[in-house]
């Protein structure tokens, strides 16, 4: 296994691999994302398209396996989803997605991935790094029997749920037709 920063033609060849790693890991609870590759594609360009972003990736021999991106949140176009009491955004660093094939969970990459995220926003001067997990109803029909959110793994991390603060997305869940809107609690953490 290998985790590297991805740029510059590195990270261009690798944007149809990482789409669709995107695509096969949020169609699972909780995100239950009906994933368009081109969307994917596009929402990707934006992280060759900022020096201040990073996209990590995992490898096993030449097979991209997981990925996690980050950027200063006032770059990031989620950044105006976002409502509720934060720090001045211009002192946080957004860790917008860590996305991992399940047969690779639980080796040390979800780690890895928040390390290097982090990592590089010390070196830019931020002051918080913040994230944000979408929000699903105890009861939901689709939600996996013994399945077990990430909240313990995020508060070893030093995450707390940022209180009020959400965000309010909108994708094409499994089985609709149409997007619908989505409520995402943040997480953030002092650096």
């Amino acid at each position: 296994m290998k985790v590297e920063r991805l740029t510059g033609d590195a990270l261009q060849a690798a944007l149809g691999d990482l789409a669709q790693l995107r695509i096969a890991v949020f169609r699972a609870f909780p995100y239950l994302y009906d994933g368009d590759l081109d969307y994917e594609r596009h929402y990707l360009r934006s992280y060759t398209d900022n020096p201040r972003a990073v996209l990590v990736a995992a490898r096993d021999g030449d097979r991209i396996v997981g990925a996690a991106t980050g950027m200063p949140l006032t770059d990031h176009a989620d950044a105006s989803q976002i409502s509720g009491p934060l720090p001045p955004v211009e002192r946080i660093f957004y860790c917008a997605e860590s996305v991992l094939l399940p047969d690779y969970r639980g080796h040390g990459l979800g780690h890895a991935f928040f390390d290097l995220r982090e990592a590089e926003a010390r070196k830019q001067g931020f002051d918080f790094t913040l994230f944000c997990g979408v929000v699903r109803p105890e009861d939901h029909p689709m939600r996996p029997e013994g399945y077990r959110p990430l909240d313990g793994f995020w508060r070893k991390r030093g995450y707390e749920k940022a209180e009020g603060v959400t965000a309010t997305f909108h994708w094409t869940d499994l089985g609709d037709t149409e997007e619908s809107p989505h409520t995402l609690q943040a997480w953030i953490r002092r650096l």
